[in-house]
């Protein structure tokens, strides 16, 4: 098998997983009771969130668990919509979000929310000058992805941050999801960042939500304090400390672990430039751990298929969007109908081989010559 759909999501670790079981077996107490065994959750919790909070630099109380970066993405924009609602109804976001974004604003504009879509620059980055041009007195919320999903563009956050909060009303939220454990990244500038676990080898169902401390959020699910006032539900105890343990993993070594998937990037950009048909869409703003390509004149899922009779994974889009025909980051980025109706995502990983690569390139040919050169 040569998996590379990394970006939809990746293979647990087995420190991490041996984590979980481990915690599943010793920590079996609710953390919200009030007896020893409940306590002895509760502790482990505390000290799991003391240390995501040390390799954020955040604070432990800026942290909320939530079920996946689907979740978090919600209570953050819809909280702070409900919260701040009497300072205005204008949010800013990007044509390049997450569909859990970009439904939800669909979603608030149906309730009267005003909703802007900053321009990008030729390089797929938000033209900086264009965003600060509609931010407006009515603005309470801009919320743009850190890195999109499809193609890989990595946004200027600090420069972003430093233009939102020149308007003491408004808030900047992002989804880093595709970003942390992948490349460094601050978090000192953004008032509210999302996140999955399962994105860098840890468990699915849990995600992050950073609050930034004097922020409010109505709560979108109720039931009573939790780990937080902000997200009501028992705690999953081994979930959460799983999650500190893969997100320290991920960040050990991330400089070289960055180089080397930059190396193979470069490698498969040589090898697919070769095939007459076939476009880059991804850029110099794109991390390396995301190659969006175009085979012009082939259905995304055609390859999909052809390729998968060989045990190799990509994807078409975003896992999330799958469904639907058309790339719209693709076409943010390129204005071409003909590339954002044939794009497929190749997403790599440290774990991932050249010799992995070699045996995709020779079944990438076999797959393109049968559905392009007949």
């Amino acid at each position: 098998m040569i998996y590379l759909d990394y970006s939809a999501t990746t293979k647990v670790n087995s420190e991490v997983l041996d984590t979980f079981i481990k915690c599943e077996k010793e920590f079996m107490g609710n953390p919200n009771s009030l007896h020893s065994l409940g306590t002895k959750s509760k502790k482990i919790i505390e000290s799991a969130t003391k240390q995501i909070a040390n390799l954020l630099n955040i604070k432990d109380s800026e942290i909320i668990y939530t079920s996946g970066a689907s979740e978090s993405n919600n209570l953050a924009i819809k909280g702070i919509c409900d919260k701040y609602k009497f300072r205005g109804k204008h949010i800013i976001t990007t044509m390049l979000e997450h569909s859990s974004i970009l439904s939800q604003i669909d979603y608030l504009k149906d309730k009267g929310y005003k909703i802007d879509y900053a321009p990008l620059n030729e390089n797929g980055q938000v033209d900086l000058k264009k965003l600060e041009n509609l931010i407006t007195d009515d603005t309470i919320l801009v919320s743009i992805c850190a890195v999109n999903s499809e193609i890989g563009i990595l946004q200027p956050l600090d420069e972003i941050a430093d233009i939102v909060h020149k308007y003491p009303k408004c808030f900047f939220h992002s989804d880093i999801t595709q970003a942390i454990g992948k490349i460094e990244l601050s978090l000192k500038k953004i008032d509210l960042a999302s996140f999955s676990a399962h994105k860098f080898y840890g468990l699915k169902g849990i995600g992050v939500l950073i609050k930034k401390e004097k922020i409010e959020l109505t709560p979108i699910i109720n039931g009573g304090d939790s780990t937080t006032i902000y997200r009501s539900g028992t705690p999953c105890t081994s979930l959460i400390v799983s999650t500190s343990k893969a997100l320290r993993l991920a960040l050990e070594n991330i400089k070289e672990k960055e180089k080397y998937v930059c190396e193979l990037n470069q490698f498969l950009k040589n090898e697919l430039k070769k095939f007459d048909k076939v476009r880059i869409n991804s850029n110099d703003n794109s991390i390396p751990h995301i190659l969006n390509i175009s085979i012009l004149g082939v259905k995304p899922e055609t390859m999909l298929h052809a390729l998968e009779k060989y045990e190799v994974y990509i994807s078409t889009k975003s896992a999330c969007s799958s469904k639907k025909s058309l790339s719209t980051a693709v076409f943010e980025l390129t204005h071409d109908i003909e590339k954002a109706s044939s794009s497929i995502r190749i997403s790599l990983s440290y774990l991932t081989t050249k010799e992995e690569l070699y045996k995709f390139i020779e079944y990438f040919k076999i797959c393109y010559d049968e559905l392009c050169l007949q």
